[in-house]
């Protein structure tokens, strides 16, 4: 039994003894969405694919599986998918445009030597791999934005019936500013965990300043933190107006078929 048997069996052990049965399907979500990761990545290798629209399909299909097998089919839901979708759209859009304008796909001179045995002439667009890349990385942290806004709003309705449309958009509001700070500190301080090597490699080149923020590797790390806290912040005004509208109208919808 090696060590990455060891620790999925810790993980798996700990999550069903928190979590209970939602810590188990929130297990094999973990293994669904790398099994989806993994195949959007075996599509984006065909030239004749568009990396962005697997990007798109990929994400659907990852957001679905974290928000209705872990929290099942329910309107917080529901709601929490539907803005995750919208967010990842615009998300999409913009990031398509920002690393076309920054020229930040591809590989950086740093990397000339690694790669200076392999043909580059693979036939990909490599602007929208980079965008592609962006937004799988932000989206994980989207969906439990818009789940943990959804799952509270809901709450407050439940308990307060004449709640109105725009009490509940403010108390959304409310709590999306609270997961803000902690989720932009959580997105910097993971995606910087993760290149610790790249900044020890920029000081072994004696990089200055200057020459470490223009670097292109570096560059692509900031942008994508960046945007990954533009799309959750995005998504927290989104979240909170659709899922005030989904439930108030829902309420009323009941009470007519009540009367």
């Amino acid at each position: 039994m090696n060590v990455l048997t060891v620790l999925t069996l810790i993980l798996f052990i700990l999550m069903v003894a928190i979590g209970g049965k939602k810590g188990a399907r929130s297990f094999a979500v973990l293994f669904l969405n790398f099994i989806i990761l993994f195949a959007s990545i075996v599509f984006m290798t065909n030239p004749d694919a568009n990396p962005l629209v697997i990007t798109f399909f990929a994400c659907t299909l990852i957001a679905a599986a974290t928000l209705f097998i872990i929290n099942e089919w329910s309107s917080k839901s529901i709601t929490a998918f539907v803005s995750t979708m919208i967010t990842i759209s615009l998300l999409l859009l913009f990031i398509s445009f920002m690393t076309s304008q920054t020229m930040i796909q591809g590989f950086g001179e740093e990397e000339i030597e690694e790669l200076g045995a392999f043909s580059l002439l693979i036939g990909l667009d490599f602007t929208q791999i980079a965008a592609s890349v962006i937004v799988m990385s932000t989206i994980g942290a989207i969906a439990d934005t818009a789940i943990s806004i959804a799952s509270p709003m809901q709450e407050l309705q439940r308990q307060h019936r004449e709640t109105s449309i725009k009490r509940l958009f403010l108390f959304g509001m409310k709590i999306g500013r609270d997961i803000l700070g902690t989720n932009a500190n959580t997105l910097f301080f993971a995606f910087f965990g993760g290149q610790l090597a790249l900044l020890i490699w920029f000081k072994d080149l004696s990089y200055s300043l200057g020459d470490m923020v223009n670097a292109k590797v570096f560059a692509n790390e900031m942008i994508t933190i960046f945007c990954a806290g533009i799309g959750v912040a995005l998504i927290i005004p989104i979240t909170a107006i659709l899922t005030a509208l989904h439930l108030v109208r829902d309420d009323r919808k009941k009470k007519t078929r009540n009367q």
